[in-house]
């Protein structure tokens, strides 16, 4: 079992002041996967910028160009409150996105079996012509496009368990067959997107599942919404290569959100997604870094990651489970059966 590690020191570099996504989230996990041995347990990999070619894939060129902007005049443009591009910024989300690309390569290109993607920014709230919610290059949509244009992949299956909705990602494929995107989401919460009826437009009808679940919920409702829901989905579509935009922020201790999954319980989603890949498309997977914003819990839940895709038994939860919801999710369960015809 081989498992590419993708990452780079160059992420620290954009740096917002007072900023939950700050590049101590980094430190924390590299420090972490050191510590625990796991970075020479991996095959390390150094990603190289995106081009602007492969951005324009899933980003429109006006889009980009105002990007890029920041950088050549030094000045920093602000696209929301709390989304500032500073002169650094472009190139870090070129770097980021980059990252992903890499691990396609490494799968598809050097026969590795999956991959643990470290970057920053992250990038699932990203949408073709702006950025928001900390993000400025969609990620994981450009590993998407990236592995169906370069190596032919069919269907590609993106899997976000982030606390918060993966809108960019959602609007990137909204009208697409080939890309079944699949969220797990706190609703109502940041970016107010993710609903039951979202469900794709025209020859995408069907391949948006979302899955919005109420404050307060842990491991034993996310179990079971993997379990009777994204299993069957994705079975159905049978992918040839999993992407999983893998965000902290649901578990209990996270300052932005109010779920209560364990990393205990981000363990389990973990192996199950693992399984998945190794059910319907020999063990291809990525895990590529979203949110997550207690670095502690950070450095932790990302070792597991590394620990579960190395195949090992083992995984670190110091901080234990929460006193969460045991309200009946079954109506919720029904509605998205009823809606996606499970």
């Amino acid at each position: 079992m081989t498992t590419a590690y993708i990452t780079h020191p160059d992420y620290i570099h954009h740096d917002v002041p007072r900023h939950p996504e700050r590049p101590d989230r980094m430190r924390a996990i590299w420090s972490l996967l050191n510590e625990a041995g796991l970075s020479a347990r991996m095959k390390a990999y150094t990603p190289s910028p995106a081009t602007d070619e492969q951005i324009l894939m899933v980003h429109t060129a006006d889009y980009l160009t105002d990007v890029m902007e920041a950088e050549r005049q030094g000045y920093a443009i602000r696209y929301t409150v709390d989304t500032v591009v500073l002169p650094d910024t472009p190139k870090t989300a070129k770097l980021s996105a980059g990252g992903g690309i890499c691990a396609v390569d490494a799968i598809f290109k050097d026969g590795v079996n999956n991959a643990l993607v470290i970057t920053r920014p992250p990038g699932h709230h990203a949408i073709a012509d702006s950025a928001m919610g900390f993000c400025y290059f969609n990620n994981i949509a450009i590993a998407a496009r990236y592995a169906q244009k370069q190596y032919g992949i069919q269907r590609v299956m993106i899997v976000d368990y982030d606390v918060h909705h993966g809108n960019g990602t959602q609007d990137i494929f909204y009208a697409d067959k080939t890309v079944l995107f699949v969220s797990t989401h706190q609703s109502p919460l940041y970016p107010g997107t993710g609903s039951f009826n979202e469900t794709g437009l025209g020859a995408g009808e069907g391949y948006t599942v979302n899955i919005p679940i109420p404050g307060g919920y842990g491991d034993e409702a996310y179990k079971q919404f993997y379990e009777q829901i994204v299993w069957k989905v994705g079975e159905r579509f049978m992918p040839q290569l999993i992407l999983v935009s893998a965000g902290f922020d649901a578990h209990w201790d996270d300052p932005l959100a109010s779920m209560q999954l364990s990393l205990k319980g981000y363990h389990h989603l973990d192996k199950e997604l693992i399984r998945m890949a190794q059910k319907w498309c020999d063990g291809k997977i990525i895990f590529m870094l979203e949110g997550g914003y207690n670095t502690d819990i950070l450095a932790r839940g990302i070792g597991n990651i590394a620990h579960a895709l190395l195949g090992d038994n083992t995984f670190s939860d110091p901080f234990g489970e929460a006193n969460s919801r045991t309200a009946d999710i079954d109506p919720i369960i029904q509605k998205i059966k009823r809606i996606h015809k499970i």
